[in-house]
């Protein structure tokens, strides 16, 4: 099914925004995350553009990581989720996936596996996020355990963990975490994975052998104080769609469901054939930026299934017909979700599963 409202993907801009982090980071490696559906840039397609530039790829699940392999991905894929079952394992190793363990029963899975095959394994410890991960008490003896385990590749153990609040430079709370994963892993021969993008970007300490840029690939600011300018990053998705009507209103006419927004003067407005059916943010309020015919025009209203309104009194070239950027290269997907109260990471998920792709 065809709708009118369309996400293009530029993959110069994604190839910009890697090297931005190898840039920051010259001596780590580079797992380029591309969970879910690559953020809603097409995971399989994401993937064949970074193919050249990136050591690797992450994924959150097992299906993710097969769609690559299925279609002919052949660098290392790491799994963060891990296995979840015995099926899991026997995925892993047809695909040769590398395997994030974070969880007893995930040992007790490799423990029973009944096959021979050595696992590339990655030892997730929790240093504070508190979400996947082992204690750090517990660092040593799982390395020793999984170093010598018959399903282990004891040569590619690498040990990881997850920053929660990277995104706030001037939060101390990363430096304990550093500091406690540094020292849980004091005498451990491994390679070491710590760093989002917001760590790529913000934390130096926290580059170490692997880095994990997952939002900063798709043009967007891990910092809510900053926008992706600010970053030297590029926008990889647009969310545009058409005018649909254009309309001359009065003083007090009422604009959307519930009357919630009233024209305070004569004024001008038009309907762009995007909604949250789309993706759009159904939380965005009044005044939400849109950009037309380049310039900046907002958001009048509640946001519809599958329409919004905006003012037009700024451009009155605006014609049924001409083409809105939601988001994109004129205007941030950051700024954007600021004035949705929420993130530029659901943003695009939510438009890029949603929306038919159009050409670059």
């Amino acid at each position: 099914m065809k709708r009118s409202a369309h996400i293009s993907i530029h993959p110069e801009a994604l190839q910009h925004n890697i090297l931005q982090a190898k840039e920051a980071a010259p001596n780590a490696k580079v797992n380029a995350v591309i969970k879910s559906n690559a953020y809603g840039h097409g995971a399989v397609e994401t993937a064949g553009i970074l193919y050249q530039i990136a050591d690797g790829f992450a994924v959150s699940c097992l299906p993710e990581a097969i769609e690559l392999r299925q279609a002919g991905i052949d660098l290392p894929i790491t799994v963060l989720q891990g296995h979840q079952n015995m099926n899991d394992l026997r995925a892993a190793a047809n695909y040769k996936l590398r395997l994030v363990i974070h969880d007893d029963y995930q040992l007790n899975l490799l423990d029973q596996y009944p096959q021979k095959h050595r696992f590339e394994v990655s030892i997730k410890i929790d240093s504070g996020m508190h979400r996947l991960g082992f204690h750090l008490d517990r660092t040593n003896d799982l390395y020793i355990k999984l170093k010598k385990h018959t399903c282990v590749n004891p040569d590619q153990l690498i040990m990881m963990t997850h920053l929660s609040c990277a995104d706030e430079p001037d939060n101390d709370y990363t430096t304990q975490q550093l500091s406690h994963f540094e020292a849980a892993c004091e005498g451990i021969d491994a390679a070491k994975t710590i760093a989002n993008s917001a760590g790529i970007l913000a934390w130096e300490n926290s580059h170490v052998d692997w880095i994990r840029p997952g939002i900063m690939l798709y043009g967007s600011s891990p910092f809510s104080s900053t926008d992706r300018n600010d970053q030297t990053l590029r926008a990889a998705m647009t969310l545009s769609a058409p005018i649909i009507a254009i309309h001359d209103l009065k003083k007090g006419d009422a604009i959307g469901y519930a009357a919630s927004w009233q024209c305070p003067k004569d004024m001008r407005v038009a309907v762009v054939a995007c909604g949250y059916a789309d993706g759009y943010p159904r939380h965005a309020a009044s005044g939400t930026p849109v950009w037309i015919n380049g310039f900046e025009t907002k958001l009048l209203g509640r946001v519809s299934m599958d329409m919004i309104v905006i003012e037009a009194d700024a451009n009155k070239a605006i014609q049924v017909g001409d083409m809105a950027e939601l988001w994109g290269g004129n205007l941030s997907v950051d700024k954007v979700a600021q004035h949705a109260e929420t993130i530029s990471y659901e943003l695009l998920c939510n438009a890029g599963n949603n929306c038919k792709q159009s050409g670059t």
